[in-house]
């Protein structure tokens, strides 16, 4: 059910197993699991991602470890907004929005302070490392 590998699916399967607590170089990272709906092969792909949390919002980065291309996920929200999230033991629907310009610096900046790796990340690409807001669903 992942989109990426078997490194992804072992995070996944811990994930789940110890509702929403993982070990390793997530461990005490605030880790949410993301699925959305592959953009051309229409099948469900569940992706391990690092978040900040503001109000109902949650905001996750398609940093890709820095890479020059966006991730997959962030090319399956663009094709369909809406998405399913689980934190911790509870799983809700969510919409996607991309967040642009000043406030996707602002919100962005307020990420490197409480995980500094992301800092790395933009500094080691040339393209904007998109900033997706994931909105519950009434």
């Amino acid at each position: 059910m992942s989109d990426t590998n078997s490194f992804n699916d072992g995070i996944i399967k811990e994930f789940r197993a110890n509702g929403g607590k993982v070990g390793g170089m997530f461990e005490g990272a605030p880790l949410l699991l993301l699925t959305t709906t592959g953009a051309k092969s229409g099948q469900p792909r569940t992706s391990p991602l690092v978040y900040l949390r503001e109000g109902d919002r949650s905001y996750v980065f398609g940093s890709n470890g820095g890479g020059p291309a966006h991730p997959s996920w962030y090319h399956n929200l663009l094709a369909d907004p809406k998405a399913t999230v689980e934190v911790g033991e509870e799983t809700f629907a969510v919409t996607a929005t991309t967040i642009t310009g000043t406030e996707r610096d602002e919100i962005y900046a307020r990420q490197v302070v409480v995980s500094p790796g992301f800092g790395d990340y933009e500094r080691q690409t040339s393209r904007v490392i998109p900033v997706v807001a994931l909105a519950p669903v009434d």
